[in-house]
C-alpha cells in the first residue's frame, strides 16, 4: 500500500503538509530565516514515533484488558554534531497512571510494540538506537 503526503512551500520556510485530508504547517525558528508557524520536520518524525507506538500499546492492553487512568509518551532525541544531523539515540518513556497496572503486561504491550508492529520504530530503528523506559504513577 502506498502512501503520500503533499508539500506545499507557502513563504519563508513555512510548508503546507497535507497528511489523511488534514493540514499540518512546517516552520522553521526565526534564526533561520522561519516564523515559528508550525513545528519542525525532525521533532515531527518523534511525535510521529510517540503516536505509532502509543497506538500500539493501548491497543494490545485493550486485549489484555488493562486501560490505565491516562498514558503520555516522552520521545527525546538527541542529534548527531555533524551534517546531515538525525537522531542517533532516541529514548522513549512510557507513563502509564491508575491503580494495580500490571507492569509485565506493560512490559509486553511496549516490547510488541517495539519489536513487531510500529513501523515508524522500525524505520527509525536502521538510524538510531532506540530505548525504551516505563514508569507507573498512582
Amino acid at each position: 500500500m502506498d502512501q503520500e503526503v503533499r508539500i506545499t512551500w507557502k513563504d519563508e520556510m513555512a510548508f503546507e503538509a497535507e497528511v489523511n485530508g488534514h493540514t499540518i504547517v512546517i516552520d522553521a525558528e526565526e534564526a533561520v530565516g522561519g516564523q515559528d508557524r508550525g513545528p519542525r520536520p525532525k521533532p515531527l518524525s518523534l511525535a510521529s514515533l510517540g503516536g505509532c507506538t502509543g497506538m500500539d500499546v493501548i491497543s494490545i492492553l485493550r486485549k489484555m484488558r488493562v486501560v490505565p487512568d491516562s498514558f503520555d509518551i516522552s520521545v527525546k532525541g538527541e542529534l548527531t554534531s555533524e551534517h546531515p544531523k538525525y537522531y542517533h539515540t532516541i529514548r522513549i518513556t512510557y507513563v502509564f497512571r491508575g491503580k494495580d497496572l500490571p507492569m509485565d503486561k506493560l512490559e509486553k504491550a511496549v516490547n510488541l510494540s517495539q519489536d513487531r508492529y510500529c513501523g515508524v520504530t522500525a524505520m527509525l530503528r536502521l538510524a538510531a538506537k532506540i530505548e525504551s523506559v516505563i514508569r507507573i504513577e498512582d
